[in-house]
């Protein structure tokens, strides 16, 4: 029997990267695309709504199973506030036997506000947006069907902490 490398798989004759379903879960303006940029650019495909413009759901579905398919990890860098946001993306990572992870981000509004008023153009988002989601907002738990779930943490310096997250059953 041939080991692998923790996180890694045999494929035919050649050791490759076990493929993950990463989802990202916090407010607007938490930090879920700078994180995504400085840590999972180089690695993972991004799926992002607000990329989007038409039949976002659909065109987003299609994305992360296209991605799958090929054998590529996935990042779905939205807000994905409830259970039954997630549940659909988690059973499609299942589907394609891809590694769910799931990364929840502080969400204070009242540091996302303050963070949303300094961008421009089409990032930055009504405050109203903001409250809704904060709202709607349920922390991601293991039960959900989570193989590995952590908390990150904008600190002031704009950099981040990222610690394992117990999730929201204990």
């Amino acid at each position: 029997m041939v080991r692998c490398l923790p996180g890694y798989t045999r494929r035919t004759s050649k050791l490759t990267r076990a493929m993950e379903l990463i989802i990202f879960v916090g407010l607007q303006a938490s930090g879920k695309s700078t994180f995504f940029s400085e840590r999972f650019a180089a690695t993972h495909e991004h799926v992002s709504k607000d990329l989007l413009r038409n039949n976002r759901n659909r065109r987003q579905a299609k994305l992360i199973e296209a991605a799958l398919e090929e054998g590529s990890s996935v990042v779905v860098d939205n807000t994905n506030p409830t259970v039954d946001d997630r549940r659909t993306l988690i059973e499609v990572g299942r589907e394609f036997g891809a590694r769910i992870v799931g990364y929840y981000f502080e969400s204070d509004v009242r540091r996302c506000i303050g963070r949303n008023r300094r961008r421009t153009g089409k990032a930055k988002v009504p405050d109203v947006a903001i409250y809704a989601a904060a709202k709607r907002l349920v922390p991601p738990s293991y039960s959900e069907g989570f193989d590995e779930l952590f908390y990150v943490r904008m600190t002031d310096d704009s950099t981040f902490d990222v610690r394992p997250y117990a999730g929201a059953d204990s």
